[in-house]
């Protein structure tokens, strides 16, 4: 199912690509934990939680499961890094999409706000993550680091499907993994056609020419590898999708 790729981006011509972002919540924090060096960084700053629904051929594909089902009831509520955030949540995951119809879901890394939401995937459905991301997932000192909640992956049932850095993940170019680690060890970006969604390796639409960060980046050093990567696509032409930008984000179809 999945190819090396080949890095050549053609682009998937020919193959008709529908993009659409789904908003599956709201989380709040302080703006300094979202923002290296804001301006206000006691202010609280709320950010919605996407994530996005790939449809084309005969596969339905998504990109990220957002947050738990029960964030905003206190599912988290005995987690201790889960004190800073307050949490939102109008309509599900499941109101949203049909779930039973996904043929495969991507995770770009294992943060509860892009993880959380594992536990509404039918086990028929098989789980992309790179090899990096799951085996830091494993390990108790990069959860402490990463915000990782291992509740939120550890009990999938669906299966498993390990890549080790950038894969063509239908085989013809048209969806390919980017591996984009530093904000997690394992983070990777999603290329859909012309369209890069970047997720986390910037929050904001500015992030990847001026670097700041969440203060809870796990590598600084390679996160900044990861923008530039991106900011060359980006020159290239391709749009890049920010990971949490209340500004930019829209619930709908996505284009490039």
């Amino acid at each position: 199912m999945l190819a090396q790729s080949t890095g050549k981006g053609n682009l998937g011509k020919g193959r008709p690509l529908k993009v659409e972002m789904l908003n599956v919540g709201w989380m709040t924090a302080a703006a300094g934990l979202w923002r290296r060096d804001d301006e206000e960084p006691e202010k609280p700053m709320r950010l919605p939680v996407p994530v996005y629904l790939v449809e084309t051929g005969g596969e339905r594909i998504l990109i990220d499961t957002g947050l738990h089902p029960g964030a905003a009831a206190g599912h988290y509520g005995d987690v201790p890094t889960m004190a800073f955030f307050k949490f939102e949540q109008e309509r599900s995951l499941a109101e949203q999409v049909d779930l039973g119809s996904l043929t495969m879901v991507v995770l770009t890394h294992l943060h509860f706000d892009h993880a959380g939401g594992l536990t509404a995937i039918p086990s028929s459905v098989p789980i992309v993550v790179q090899r990096d991301e799951w085996e830091a997932g494993q390990n108790q000192a990069a959860i402490e680091r990463n915000f990782y909640v291992p509740g939120d992956y550890g009990g999938t049932e669906s299966e498993l499907i390990l890549v080790d850095g950038d894969r063509d993940l239908l085989g013809d170019g048209s969806i390919e993994l980017l591996s984009t680690p530093g904000h997690t060890p394992g983070h990777q970006s999603i290329r859909v056609g012309d369209l890069v969604l970047g997720v986390d390796v910037a929050y904001f639409a500015g992030g990847l020419d001026d670097h700041r960060f969440p203060a809870f980046a796990d590598d600084r050093d390679q996160q900044v590898r990861s923008a530039e990567r991106l900011r060359s696509l980006r020159d290239d032409g391709l749009t890049i999708q920010p990971g949490h930008d209340p500004d930019i984000l829209r619930p709908g179809p996505v284009t490039a």
